[in-house]
Formats: C-alpha cells, structure tokens, sequence
C-alpha cells in the first residue's frame, strides 16, 4: 500500500500528458483551427548532441541528433494531448531520450496538425517527418527507422505498422490502445455497470455536475460494506462492480488490487482521483466520431472467469441498461482506424498490468486479431507490474528498445509474456520477469 500511495502522486502528471475524460455520447467533430506553439519548440540539446525544431505541414517537430550519429533514426509518437488548438512537441522519457543520444541513436517527435483523439493524421505525419529527416538535418538518410509510441501514440504506431509495411524496421507501442473503438466500449461498460449496482444516474450524462457531484458519491456508499469504506471495505454488489472491472480490463490478474484502490483512492494534498475512473462516462467530444458510437447491446457481463453465467450475472445482464450503436461507417472510422493484427515488421508492446484508463484487455484482443489475421511471430507482448497509465521506468524502455534493435538487426527475436492463456496471465508471478526492480510496483514481485 505503501508503494501505491507514494505512485499516485505521479498520476497528476501522467493524466495530464495522456489522459482526459471521454465516453459516453459523442458529437461530431468540430472545426478547429489548430496553431503550433512556435516559441515551445526551440530545446536545448543534450551534450553531444545537435538540436532541430520547426514547423512541417501544421505541425511542429523536434529533431535531436547526437555527433557521433549511428545511421538509425527513433521516431515518437505522443499520447493524448487535450481538446485544445495549441500544438505542443512531447519529448520520448528523459531517461530514454538521453539513452537513445548516449548510444548514437537520433530522435524525432512531431506535435501532429491536430489534438484531440486522431490517429491516422498523426501517423501520416509521423513518416512525412521521418521521410524529411535527410532534407531538414544535412544527414543522410536513416539505415534504420524505428517508431515508439505511448497511449493514443500506441495506437498510432500499431496503425503505423499496419498501414506503411516495411516503412519502419521495428516498433513498440507501450500502454497503447491496441483495440481501437473497443477501449471506448470499455468506459461504457464498467459506468453502466457503476450505475447499474450503485442505484443512482442513468446514460447519457447530460449533467456531469449532478452525475460526479451527486450520483457517483451515492454509487460508491451504496457499494459499501460499511460507511466510509470505498474503495476497500466492500458490500456484495461493490464486489461485483469489482470482480466485473477486472474481468472486462483483461480477466483475473495479480496487480489488479494495487490497480483498484490506485484508480479509486483520494490521497490527501493531492488532486482526487478517486473518481476518475467513474468520470470517463460524461461526454468530452474528443473522438471525431459522430452519433453513439460506443455500444453494450450484446456484452455478455462477467463477474469472474467461468463462462457460465452464475444467477447474479444472469440477473444483472438482465438489468443493465442496453446501448445501441449508430452513426459509425467506414468513412467517419477515417481517423480512428479499426487495428486488423496484419504487419510485417517486429512489433514488441509494453502494458502495465494495472491499468485501469487503457488497460492489458488492449494487449489480449490485440493478440487475438494477429492470430487470426497476421502473423503472431511478429508480435513480442510484456507485461509490467505497474498501475499507473504509461508509467516504465527508464530500464524497462531501455531493455525493450534494446530488445526489438536486437531482433531487427541480428535477428535474435526476444522472449514475452503470454497474453492468451488465462491460467498464466492469472499465475501470481505473472508480469514479475519484465518489470524493473525500480518500479512503484515491483513490491510484490521483490517478496516473491
């Protein structure tokens, strides 16, 4: 507990890089006109190294490059970035970037022509400045391309992948939201499920004030097993609600109680995030989808692993409140692509097992769709022992970068974690052989 309560104060900083409220029922996309901050994009390179910035095609870019350049180029994909019109470059980690310049490697980061939620804009972005690197830095045209990505940069570089075969030689998505449209459905699901066994709002939330300032406070102490006892001290119903989150985030799963009270929990002197989960039912209008296009209608509800519906599941499948999808058609899917699991590059993911904001269920469906339709000796899955959305610490980067270069260059493909056998995702030292001793949540692991 200890660990997780120190964690939380980083989750201010996290969710401000990567996270804002959506669900619930969005509006089309609105026109914008979207500036880059010019006077943001100047940075001090790292000793050793030569810094470039400037804007290309709407969108600001950061070029580091070290003197004694290798020949391989990184590119970076950024996470969520807001709803507003001012375009910011985000750096690759500190610890990453200063690895990546240390061994030779150059980088590159765009602030895509557009925020809010937007994934093949970015990507097309991503590899016209990957293309202009030559043109923009004097050097020569890269050996080797990389791209590595967080969150909405995740799904940026899977779709990457996807979409420009054999464009970049190897990528990593981490904490990315592999399943697309189905990250969505999953705020919907578990705030019908909160709505639905706490007793109190209904969907759509057209007040967010009444629904964060009256409803979601009656829900948890109707959960509760006694008064004050949210998130720990739970009644039969608050069990369920429990039981049904860890289920519909990727099934049973050791980290999954750090995760619980972590996304559930107000730590005093800090900004409460007790609701945060809960919150991700009101409308923010940041995926340019129009109409519903988030849906429950044929979810079959589970509170533990055992597909047979018990007479609870029976009996809440029965009641919860049912949405029908509309309004979705491969045109308005332009710019939130569905992942089809097809590449032809070495793609190695990294997933904090605790995630609750885009959780391991992205790296389950994903790896059902590249058995499918792709080809799985392609794809290299790791699970972290962490909580906090996109939190690795600068080994867990640095091995996993090192790794997917390895198995570009040499050939020599890295070892991962299953993700399709329950039995192991469920096994108590599951996650433990990839996550840094450093991690806010390693405890476990360590007294293993």
């Amino acid at each position: 507990m200890k660990r997780v309560l120190i964690a939380i104060a980083a989750l201010v900083t996290m969710l401000g890089m990567f996270a804002t409220p959506v669900g619930a029922k969005q509006k089309p996309e609105i026109d914008k006109d979207y500036v880059v901050v010019q006077e943001l994009l100047p940075f001090e390179a790292l000793e050793g190294a030569t810094p470039y910035w400037g804007v290309l095609d709407g969108a600001g870019y950061r070029i580091e490059v070290p003197d004694d350049w290798n020949g391989d180029l990184v590119l970076w994909a950024h996470g969520y970035a807001g709803t507003s019109e001012e375009l910011v470059v985000q750096d690759p980690p500190g610890g990453l970037r200063a690895y990546l310049i240390e061994q030779g490697y150059a980088w590159a980061a765009s602030s895509y022509s557009k925020n809010d939620y937007h994934i093949s804009t970015p990507a097309a972005e991503t590899r016209d400045l990957a293309k202009q690197f030559h043109t923009i830095t004097g050097e020569a045209r890269p050996d080797q391309r990389y791209l590595l990505g967080v969150s909405m940069g995740g799904n940026i570089t899977v779709y990457s992948a996807e979409r420009y075969p054999n464009f970049y030689d190897g990528v990593l998505p981490a904490c990315g939201v592999l399943a697309d449209l189905d990250l969505f459905d999953y705020f919907l699901d578990v705030n019908l499920a909160f709505q639905e066994l706490g007793g109190n709002g209904s969907y759509p939330v057209t007040n967010p004030f009444q629904w964060l300032g009256v409803d979601v406070p009656a829900n948890k102490a109707a959960l509760e097993a006694v008064e004050g006892g949210w998130p720990f001290a739970l009644n039969e119903n608050g069990e369920a609600l429990k039981d049904l989150v860890e289920q519909r985030s990727g099934g049973d799963r050791p980290n999954f109680e750090d995760a619980w009270v972590f996304w559930n929990i107000d730590l005093p002197g800090e900004p409460d995030n007790s609701s945060f989960l809960w919150s991700l039912a009101i409308d923010t209008g940041t995926v340019p989808l129009p109409g519903q296009f988030t849906a429950n209608a044929d979810d079959v509800y589970q509170f533990d692993g055992d597909p047979a519906l018990s007479d609870a599941e029976a009996a809440f499948n029965a009641a919860v409140q049912r949405i029908e999808r509309d309004g979705l058609n491969p045109a308005n899917r332009h710019e939130l692509p569905f992942n089809k699991g097809k590449f032809v590059d070495p793609m190695l993911t990294m997933h904090n097992l605790g995630d609750l904001f885009v959780p391991f269920f992205n790296e389950i469906e994903y790896a059902e769709r590249v058995q499918a339709n792709g080809n799985p000796d392609l794809l290299v899955q790791r699970a972290i022992r962490g909580a906090i959305h996109c939190d690795f610490t600068t080994a867990e980067w640095v091995t996993a970068f090192t790794d997917l270069v390895d198995w570009v260059e040499d050939g020599v493909k890295p070892d991962g974690d299953p993700v399709l056998d329950p039995a192991a995702v469920a096994d108590p030292e599951y996650g433990c052989r990839f996550t840094d001793g450093g991690h806010p949540f390693a405890e476990a692991c360590e007294a293993g």
